[in-house]
């Protein structure tokens, strides 16, 4: 089994003030027998936008937004899907719907982060199972930039239950259902729960959560949003 990551540490300028949506920063991402570590942090001290995270585009696709229950423990999710780039992120609840850009290993060991300019972009670690297929999709994306909310600014919204999709370049659409989401101090991350291999095909969408530590420059939790293909 690969040695899972730690957790993300941020080492950048504390954040602008944002509204009540967005209260979770950063992303955190990793796989195989490495250390992974992105830094997704945009905000800066400083005025800035604090209005919550831009209006989704609407997808042509139309895509149930009823609950649906968690697989019974130690049973499959189901169905697997090849392998295939993941296209489109949608979340109803949420209103994201994003592009997906590949996230690479960059020369010091880390994984890069998607472009900071962007608000509604997410990335997926693209050496890593692609949404839908048979292991665990890491999908990470900013929370804020410099001067507004960006895509994840409402992931803490997700619950048990909640759907979101991933349009595929086959055509497919893989759907999730949410396990849980959870936050987890990052001196006691669960890198083998977040990180660990898995039979069934697992999504986990992340991001930074907690109090801004000045002084470490660094958040004190991630979010990690647990799912399962349905």
């Amino acid at each position: 089994m690969a040695v899972p990551p730690s957790p993300l540490i941020d080492n950048e300028p504390p954040p602008a003030e944002r509204g009540s949506r967005a209260n979770n920063l950063m992303v955190m991402a990793g796989l195989a027998a490495l250390v992974l570590a992105m830094s997704l942090i945009g905000g800066k001290d400083g005025s800035s936008d604090t209005a919550g995270p831009p209006a989704a585009a609407q997808t042509s696709a139309s895509y149930p937004s009823a609950t649906a229950p968690a697989p019974p423990a130690g049973q499959p999710a189901g169905r697997y899907l090849p392998r295939s780039k993941p296209v489109r992120l949608i979340i109803p609840k949420i209103s994201v719907d994003a592009p997906f850009t590949d996230l690479a290993i960059g020369p010091t060991g880390q994984l890069e982060p998607p472009p900071a300019d962007d608000t509604n972009l997410v990335g997926w670690h693209a050496k890593g199972s692609s949404p839908g297929e048979r292991g665990t999709a890491i999908i990470a994306g900013h929370v804020d930039t410099k001067t507004s909310a960006a895509v994840f600014a409402g992931l803490g919204e997700l619950e048990n239950g909640d759907i979101f999709h991933v349009e595929r370049a086959d055509g497919r659409t893989a759907s999730f259902v949410v396990d849980s989401a959870e936050t987890f101090d990052k001196e006691r991350f669960p890198n083998e729960r977040v990180y660990g291999d898995t039979d069934q095909a697992q999504a986990r969408l992340i991001t930074c959560a907690g109090a801004y530590d000045r002084t470490a420059r660094d958040y004190t939790d991630n979010l990690v949003v647990f799912a399962h293909l349905t």
